[in-house]
């Protein structure tokens, strides 16, 4: 029997809206009145209907998430700092796999619009002028988090990747390599094309390093995509001696690869990762890395949105965490 208001209202011998008070943590109720109504509640079982009080209050407490690949290491971590903050300012989380299809992350935006969520938290690589037009659209606050968008109009957090990855290609030189490789993920993604391609640029060009695209390798993030990418590497004319890896999982790639054809790391490459994830600590070598603040990508994130949700004052709606390097085993 499904119990409602009406019933603990009629049990407690109150009214409706005191009832409605008393579950909402209205002071302005008796504490003897606040008592009797609550152990009538326990005793038949009440749970208050969110969707009523979602169309009552115009809110429903939900915000949705929507997130490229939800086995992911990287953003599994990303979403625990999500839920922990939406759990403190009392949100719950619905949450959606987009598997970086363009047309499904438009779909599950409008679905989520549908659903009359309070926020929207997105995760996704390539954000193209057609996802700025629905976020700009949407009747309710918009955040990436791990996601750049060029123009900068949608709220964001993100760590400094040009730099990390220039910090990074810099210390390979500072060691003495001449000859660096890149794996990256999708070089449709602004995060590769612009932020990382364009740190490792930079860093080439401030050491004298002549560019060399046959040392530049487009990946699609997997372990699989790893072994394939140290192959095509093995192929130039000018073999790398340190390499630099857009993502953890193909990180893991490129060592077994490497090993597969009988080299040392980091004896024959020096290897550096990007994301910190668990699994950095799960190989051996260990990965030398830099330190995203993945949870706190998640978790600051979060907060803007409550910040928007809640109508409060926002300074700066593009937020820059900091980053650094973890030397480990994979470097000398």
């Amino acid at each position: 029997m499904n119990i409602t208001i009406y019933d603990v209202a009629r049990e407690a011998s109150v009214s409706m809206a005191t009832v409605s008070r008393v579950v909402n943590g209205n002071p302005n109720v008796k504490p003897t009145t606040r008592k009797k109504v609550l152990e009538v509640i326990d005793r038949l079982g009440y749970r208050p209907n969110a969707v009523a009080r979602g169309l009552a209050s115009k809110k429903t407490t939900t915000v949705g998430v929507i997130i490229p690949d939800i086995s992911s290491t990287f953003f599994a971590e990303l979403a625990r700092g999500i839920e922990d903050i939406a759990t403190m300012y009392k949100y719950n989380i619905i949450l959606s796999n987009s598997d970086q299809n363009k047309d499904k992350e438009l779909h599950l935006l409008n679905t989520m619009l549908g659903k009359q969520v309070d926020g929207i938290v997105f995760m996704g690589g390539n954000i193209t002028e057609e996802h700025v037009a629905e976020f700009e659209k949407s009747p309710v606050p918009i955040v990436l988090a791990a996601s750049i968008e060029e123009s900068k109009k949608i709220s964001s957090v993100n760590i400094d990747y040009a730099q990390a990855t220039y910090d990074v290609v810099t210390s390979f030189v500072e060691k003495g390599h001449k000859s660096i490789g890149i794996v990256l993920g999708s070089l449709e993604e602004p995060i590769n094309k612009n932020e990382k391609l364009g740190g490792y640029k930079k860093a080439l060009e401030v050491a004298g390093i002549e560019y060399n695209e046959s040392l530049v390798v487009e990946g699609d993030y997997s372990y699989e995509s790893g072994m394939e990418s140290f192959d095509k590497l093995m192929e130039s004319d000018n073999k790398p001696t340190a390499i630099f890896v857009g993502s953890d999982e193909m990180a893991l790639g490129v060592i077994h690869g490497a090993e597969d054809k009988g080299y040392k790391v980091p004896e024959d490459f020096e290897i550096v990762t990007s994301d910190n994830t668990k699994l950095t600590l799960m190989v051996r070598p260990q990965l030398t890395t830099v330190v995203q603040p993945l949870y706190d990508i998640g978790a600051v994130a979060m907060r803007l949105l409550t910040k928007y949700m809640n109508k409060e004052t926002v300074e700066d709606h593009i937020v820059t965490l900091p980053h650094r390097i973890e030397s480990r085993n994979s470097t000398k």
